[in-house]
Protein backbone atom coordinates (compact mmCIF):
# COMPACT_ATOMS: atom_id res chain seq x y z
CA UNK A 1 0.00 0.00 0.00
CA UNK A 2 3.10 2.53 0.46
CA UNK A 3 3.95 2.38 -2.81
CA UNK A 4 0.77 3.26 -4.05
CA UNK A 5 0.10 6.31 -1.82
CA UNK A 6 3.58 7.29 -2.88
CA UNK A 7 2.25 7.98 -6.61
CA UNK A 8 1.19 10.92 -7.83
CA UNK A 9 -2.91 11.37 -7.97
CA UNK A 10 -3.53 11.06 -11.41
CA UNK A 11 -1.34 7.74 -11.43
CA UNK A 12 -3.45 6.49 -8.57
CA UNK A 13 -6.41 7.42 -10.17
CA UNK A 14 -5.25 5.53 -13.67
CA UNK A 15 -4.48 2.53 -10.84
CA UNK A 16 -7.80 2.71 -9.44
CA UNK A 17 -9.67 3.06 -12.75
CA UNK A 18 -7.72 0.06 -14.42
CA UNK A 19 -8.96 -2.18 -11.41
CA UNK A 20 -12.75 -0.75 -11.98
CA UNK A 21 -12.17 -1.61 -15.63
CA UNK A 22 -11.18 -5.12 -15.13
CA UNK A 23 -13.82 -5.75 -12.93
CA UNK A 24 -15.64 -5.17 -16.01
CA UNK A 25 -13.91 -7.34 -18.05
CA UNK A 26 -13.96 -10.58 -15.39
CA UNK A 27 -17.44 -9.39 -15.45
CA UNK A 28 -17.78 -10.07 -19.15
CA UNK A 29 -16.08 -13.52 -18.95
CA UNK A 30 -19.19 -14.65 -17.12
CA UNK A 31 -20.19 -15.24 -20.66
CA UNK A 32 -18.00 -18.12 -20.98
CA UNK A 33 -19.64 -20.60 -18.67
CA UNK A 34 -22.93 -19.54 -19.12
CA UNK A 35 -25.42 -18.89 -22.03
CA UNK A 36 -27.73 -17.35 -20.45
CA UNK A 37 -28.49 -15.20 -17.68
CA UNK A 38 -31.48 -15.05 -15.26
CA UNK A 39 -34.16 -12.38 -15.59
CA UNK A 40 -34.49 -11.86 -11.99
CA UNK A 41 -30.44 -12.63 -11.58
CA UNK A 42 -29.74 -9.58 -13.45
CA UNK A 43 -32.56 -7.04 -11.99
CA UNK A 44 -30.94 -8.10 -9.02
CA UNK A 45 -27.13 -7.02 -10.21
CA UNK A 46 -28.45 -3.79 -11.83
CA UNK A 47 -30.19 -2.93 -8.63
CA UNK A 48 -27.13 -3.45 -7.06
CA UNK A 49 -25.46 -1.24 -9.56
CA UNK A 50 -27.51 1.37 -8.69
CA UNK A 51 -27.93 1.35 -5.18
CA UNK A 52 -23.98 1.51 -5.31
CA UNK A 53 -24.26 4.43 -7.43
CA UNK A 54 -26.84 6.41 -5.28
CA UNK A 55 -24.67 5.77 -2.08
CA UNK A 56 -21.14 7.20 -3.85
CA UNK A 57 -22.54 9.62 -4.82
CA UNK A 58 -23.80 11.00 -1.63
CA UNK A 59 -21.10 10.12 0.47
CA UNK A 60 -17.85 10.22 -1.69
CA UNK A 61 -18.96 13.04 -3.94
CA UNK A 62 -21.63 15.38 -2.42
CA UNK A 63 -20.92 15.44 0.88
CA UNK A 64 -17.44 16.37 0.69
CA UNK A 65 -18.43 19.15 -1.78
CA UNK A 66 -20.64 20.17 0.90
CA UNK A 67 -18.08 20.24 3.50
CA UNK A 68 -15.53 21.51 1.28
CA UNK A 69 -17.56 25.20 0.94
CA UNK A 70 -18.45 25.16 4.63
CA UNK A 71 -14.79 25.26 5.73
CA UNK A 72 -14.27 27.75 3.69
CA UNK A 73 -17.18 30.46 4.51
CA UNK A 74 -18.86 29.99 1.37
CA UNK A 75 -22.48 29.23 0.52
CA UNK A 76 -22.39 25.36 0.74
CA UNK A 77 -25.41 24.69 -1.08
CA UNK A 78 -24.67 26.63 -4.56
CA UNK A 79 -21.43 24.56 -6.25
CA UNK A 80 -23.23 21.59 -4.69
CA UNK A 81 -26.68 22.26 -7.01
CA UNK A 82 -25.32 23.94 -9.79
CA UNK A 83 -22.72 21.18 -10.40
CA UNK A 84 -24.69 18.16 -9.82
CA UNK A 85 -27.64 19.95 -12.34
CA UNK A 86 -24.36 20.44 -14.74
CA UNK A 87 -23.31 16.80 -14.50
CA UNK A 88 -26.84 15.25 -15.06
CA UNK A 89 -27.20 17.88 -18.27
CA UNK A 90 -24.04 16.59 -19.56
CA UNK A 91 -25.38 13.28 -19.66
CA UNK A 92 -28.69 14.12 -20.73
CA UNK A 93 -26.70 15.63 -24.04
CA UNK A 94 -24.20 12.62 -24.53
CA UNK A 95 -27.42 10.91 -24.64
CA UNK A 96 -28.98 12.35 -26.87
CA UNK A 97 -26.03 12.11 -29.42
CA UNK A 98 -24.18 8.89 -28.65
CA UNK A 99 -25.90 6.45 -30.65
CA UNK A 100 -27.09 3.81 -27.91
CA UNK A 101 -29.68 0.99 -26.87
CA UNK A 102 -30.62 0.03 -23.79
CA UNK A 103 -31.40 -3.76 -22.40
CA UNK A 104 -34.83 -5.53 -23.60
CA UNK A 105 -35.27 -2.46 -25.86
CA UNK A 106 -35.62 -3.21 -29.34
CA UNK A 107 -33.65 -2.27 -32.08
CA UNK A 108 -35.92 0.26 -33.18
CA UNK A 109 -36.19 2.25 -30.15
CA UNK A 110 -32.03 2.95 -30.31
CA UNK A 111 -31.89 6.53 -28.80
CA UNK A 112 -29.19 9.53 -30.05
CA UNK A 113 -28.45 10.24 -33.28
CA UNK A 114 -30.16 7.64 -36.06
CA UNK A 115 -27.87 5.26 -37.35
CA UNK A 116 -27.30 2.04 -39.00
CA UNK A 117 -25.07 0.18 -36.86
CA UNK A 118 -25.76 -3.45 -35.27
CA UNK A 119 -27.78 -3.91 -31.97
CA UNK A 120 -24.32 -5.46 -30.51
CA UNK A 121 -22.67 -2.58 -31.11
CA UNK A 122 -25.67 -0.12 -29.67
CA UNK A 123 -25.61 -2.10 -26.20
CA UNK A 124 -22.02 -1.63 -25.64
CA UNK A 125 -22.40 1.84 -26.15
CA UNK A 126 -25.49 2.44 -24.00
CA UNK A 127 -23.05 0.56 -20.68
CA UNK A 128 -20.16 2.59 -21.71
CA UNK A 129 -21.92 5.58 -21.77
CA UNK A 130 -22.53 5.70 -18.13
CA UNK A 131 -19.00 4.09 -16.86
CA UNK A 132 -17.75 7.47 -18.23
CA UNK A 133 -19.25 9.17 -14.84
CA UNK A 134 -18.04 6.10 -12.99
CA UNK A 135 -14.45 6.86 -14.18
CA UNK A 136 -14.61 10.13 -13.84
CA UNK A 137 -16.18 10.25 -10.00
CA UNK A 138 -13.22 7.94 -9.18
CA UNK A 139 -10.53 10.40 -11.07
CA UNK A 140 -11.82 13.31 -8.99
CA UNK A 141 -11.90 11.38 -6.00
CA UNK A 142 -7.99 11.01 -6.11
CA UNK A 143 -7.69 14.98 -7.50
CA UNK A 144 -9.35 15.96 -4.61
CA UNK A 145 -6.82 14.15 -1.98
CA UNK A 146 -3.79 15.69 -4.49
CA UNK A 147 -5.60 18.73 -4.18
CA UNK A 148 -5.45 19.12 -0.48
CA UNK A 149 -9.37 19.13 0.33
CA UNK A 150 -9.30 17.86 4.22
CA UNK A 151 -12.92 16.28 3.41
CA UNK A 152 -11.48 14.10 1.26
CA UNK A 153 -9.31 10.95 2.55
CA UNK A 154 -7.11 8.60 0.41
CA UNK A 155 -9.55 5.65 2.43
CA UNK A 156 -12.60 6.97 0.53
CA UNK A 157 -11.42 7.39 -2.80
CA UNK A 158 -10.07 3.62 -2.46
CA UNK A 159 -13.59 2.53 -1.08
CA UNK A 160 -14.98 4.49 -3.96
CA UNK A 161 -12.81 2.73 -6.38
CA UNK A 162 -13.63 -0.27 -4.94
CA UNK A 163 -17.35 -0.20 -4.64
CA UNK A 164 -17.58 0.84 -8.63
CA UNK A 165 -15.51 -1.81 -9.22
CA UNK A 166 -17.75 -4.69 -7.54
CA UNK A 167 -20.79 -3.28 -9.56
CA UNK A 168 -19.04 -3.42 -12.62
CA UNK A 169 -18.43 -7.20 -12.34
CA UNK A 170 -22.52 -7.22 -12.54
CA UNK A 171 -22.29 -5.15 -14.93
CA UNK A 172 -19.94 -6.89 -16.92
CA UNK A 173 -21.93 -9.89 -17.68
CA UNK A 174 -25.19 -8.19 -18.09
CA UNK A 175 -23.32 -7.06 -21.09
CA UNK A 176 -22.10 -9.61 -22.40
CA UNK A 177 -24.31 -12.28 -21.71
CA UNK A 178 -27.05 -10.54 -23.27
CA UNK A 179 -25.04 -10.05 -26.18
CA UNK A 180 -24.17 -13.56 -26.45
CA UNK A 181 -27.97 -14.18 -26.63
CA UNK A 182 -27.72 -12.19 -29.97
CA UNK A 183 -25.83 -14.78 -31.66
CA UNK A 184 -22.74 -13.89 -31.25
CA UNK A 185 -19.64 -15.82 -30.44
CA UNK A 186 -18.77 -16.06 -26.92
CA UNK A 187 -15.10 -14.29 -27.56
CA UNK A 188 -17.08 -11.34 -29.54
CA UNK A 189 -19.48 -11.28 -26.38
CA UNK A 190 -16.65 -10.96 -23.93
CA UNK A 191 -14.81 -8.55 -25.95
CA UNK A 192 -17.51 -6.29 -26.45
CA UNK A 193 -18.70 -6.98 -22.65
CA UNK A 194 -14.77 -5.32 -21.59
CA UNK A 195 -14.44 -2.43 -24.18
CA UNK A 196 -17.41 -1.07 -22.15
CA UNK A 197 -15.51 -0.41 -19.08
CA UNK A 198 -12.45 0.78 -20.91
CA UNK A 199 -13.82 4.55 -20.96
CA UNK A 200 -13.37 4.48 -17.11
CA UNK A 201 -9.01 4.95 -17.19
CA UNK A 202 -9.28 7.63 -19.26
CA UNK A 203 -12.54 9.65 -17.47
CA UNK A 204 -10.60 8.70 -14.57
CA UNK A 205 -7.26 10.53 -15.94
CA UNK A 206 -9.31 13.73 -17.11
CA UNK A 207 -11.11 13.78 -13.46
CA UNK A 208 -8.16 14.04 -11.38
CA UNK A 209 -6.07 16.28 -13.78
CA UNK A 210 -9.13 18.43 -14.12
CA UNK A 211 -9.51 19.12 -10.14
CA UNK A 212 -5.75 19.38 -9.46
CA UNK A 213 -4.98 22.28 -11.64
CA UNK A 214 -8.52 24.05 -11.39
CA UNK A 215 -8.94 23.21 -7.50
CA UNK A 216 -11.54 26.74 -7.53
CA UNK A 217 -13.57 24.27 -9.64
CA UNK A 218 -13.09 21.40 -7.25
CA UNK A 219 -16.48 20.92 -4.98
CA UNK A 220 -18.36 21.99 -8.97
CA UNK A 221 -16.29 19.21 -10.26
CA UNK A 222 -17.36 16.54 -7.62
CA UNK A 223 -20.94 17.67 -7.79
CA UNK A 224 -21.16 17.06 -11.41
CA UNK A 225 -19.55 13.74 -11.04
CA UNK A 226 -22.73 12.76 -8.60
CA UNK A 227 -25.30 14.60 -11.19
CA UNK A 228 -23.62 12.41 -14.08
CA UNK A 229 -24.02 8.90 -11.53
CA UNK A 230 -27.60 9.88 -10.62
CA UNK A 231 -28.67 10.38 -14.28
CA UNK A 232 -27.65 7.34 -15.26
CA UNK A 233 -29.10 5.39 -12.18
CA UNK A 234 -32.52 6.97 -12.62
CA UNK A 235 -32.54 7.09 -16.10
CA UNK A 236 -31.22 3.66 -17.23
CA UNK A 237 -30.17 1.18 -14.24
CA UNK A 238 -33.88 1.33 -12.26
CA UNK A 239 -36.06 1.51 -14.88
CA UNK A 240 -33.99 -1.87 -16.61
CA UNK A 241 -33.82 -3.35 -12.95
CA UNK A 242 -37.41 -3.06 -13.35
CA UNK A 243 -38.55 -4.98 -15.80
CA UNK A 244 -40.63 -7.82 -15.58
CA UNK A 245 -43.42 -8.51 -13.15
CA UNK A 246 -40.75 -9.70 -10.41
CA UNK A 247 -39.04 -6.59 -8.98
CA UNK A 248 -38.28 -7.48 -5.34
CA UNK A 249 -35.11 -8.44 -5.99
CA UNK A 250 -34.08 -5.24 -8.24
CA UNK A 251 -35.24 -3.10 -4.79
CA UNK A 252 -33.53 -5.29 -2.02
CA UNK A 253 -30.46 -5.28 -4.36
CA UNK A 254 -30.17 -1.59 -4.78
CA UNK A 255 -30.58 -1.82 -1.07
CA UNK A 256 -27.53 -4.32 -0.56
CA UNK A 257 -25.78 -2.18 -2.74
CA UNK A 258 -26.02 1.17 -1.46
CA UNK A 259 -25.24 -0.55 2.61
CA UNK A 260 -22.02 -2.01 0.72
CA UNK A 261 -20.79 1.31 -0.99
CA UNK A 262 -21.99 3.20 2.63
CA UNK A 263 -20.13 0.61 4.83
CA UNK A 264 -16.92 1.34 2.43
CA UNK A 265 -17.21 4.83 2.26
CA UNK A 266 -17.69 5.39 6.30
CA UNK A 267 -14.91 2.34 7.01
CA UNK A 268 -12.32 2.74 4.92
CA UNK A 269 -13.20 7.33 4.34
Amino acid sequence: MAWFLSLSPVIQAFIATIFTYLMTAFGAAMVFPFKSINKKALNAMLGFAAGVMIAASFWSLLAPAIKMVEDSGGIAWIPAVVGFISGGFFLWGIDKILPHLHLNMKREDAEGISTTWQRSILLVLAITLHNFPEGLAVGVAFGAVGAGLPSATIGGAIALAVGIGIQNFPEGAAVSIPLRREKLSRWKSFVYGQFSGVVEPVAGVIGAVAVIYMRPMLPYALSFAAGAMIYVVVEELIPESQFGDDVDLSTIGAMLGFAVMMTLDVALG
